[in-house]
């Protein structure tokens, strides 16, 4: 049996406050539901769920939802942890608490939208806001495979994203940018497309074309081996 003692409402500011309404307990997960007040509603917010295994030592990390970078403030925000998959069989009692600081972004990506579409071997120029001058990881993925990328690059605000050519096509690409100096700040983007760099069907008419000519001189593929007829020269009549 996993019993939770207490919860702690974290003051972020005197402008900004966090409630946590309820906690429940479904199955091996436990869902926190919390406000986030703020005057400001344009603040975004980095949220953190610590537990009293640890002493509060360090954020869980098997959570999703309104959790990690750019929460946004309202009411009824959500994080679901799996106690589970963090710290296995336990039981016990324990103590949760709720942390939120004001977000500033160190990249803020811009016009990479979801559903933006690349092709294979091609670059495209990536941009962004710079928030501090610290260096960047900068990584392609599919899914949750590493493509390929770059570490300790200039946070100048662009980059040059090569697409390989033997990339696999899909629609589940994004960059993953980490601060080489707080590895804990990361910014995902949203996802993308990678298409190949010729539409499939110009790759199949030329050998349709071939196929179509190897017919036509194969004869209704008698298995002869098909002449060429030239025909009688045609002479004047006379002597």
């Amino acid at each position: 049996m996993l019993v939770i003692l207490a919860t702690c409402i974290c003051v972020v500011g005197q402008a900004q406050k966090i409630f946590i309404r309820k906690i429940e307990l479904v199955q091996e997960k436990i869902i926190v539901t919390y406000d986030l007040e703020d005057s400001n509603p344009n603040n975004q917010y980095k949220i953190s769920l610590y537990s009293s295994k640890d002493k509060f030592s360090a954020p869980l990390t098997k959570v999703k939802g309104d959790v990690g970078a750019e929460v946004n403030p309202g009411v009824g925000r959500k994080i679901e942890w799996n106690v589970i998959q963090e710290y296995g069989a336990y039981t016990g009692s324990i103590s949760l608490e709720l942390r939120g600081i004001v977000f500033i972004p160190f990249v803020r990506i811009k016009d990479l939208e979801s559903g933006t579409k690349f092709k294979r071997g091609k670059a495209y120029s990536i941009n962004w806001r710079p928030g501090n001058t610290n260096p960047i990881h900068i990584e392609l993925y599919k899914g949750s495979d590493r493509v390929g990328g770059e570490l300790n690059y200039p946070n100048n605000g662009v980059y040059s994203l090569s697409i390989p050519s033997k990339a696999k096509p899909g629609k589940d690409y994004r960059l993953k940018i980490t601060d080489s100096r707080k590895p804990d700040d990361i910014i995902y983007s949203e996802y993308f497309q990678v298409k190949p760099k010729f539409p499939l069907v110009v790759k199949v008419i030329p050998v349709v074309a071939v196929g179509a000519l190897l017919a036509t001189l194969g004869g209704g593929g008698s298995g002869e081996t098909p002449k060429a007829t030239i025909p009688d020269p045609e002479f004047p009549s006379g002597n």
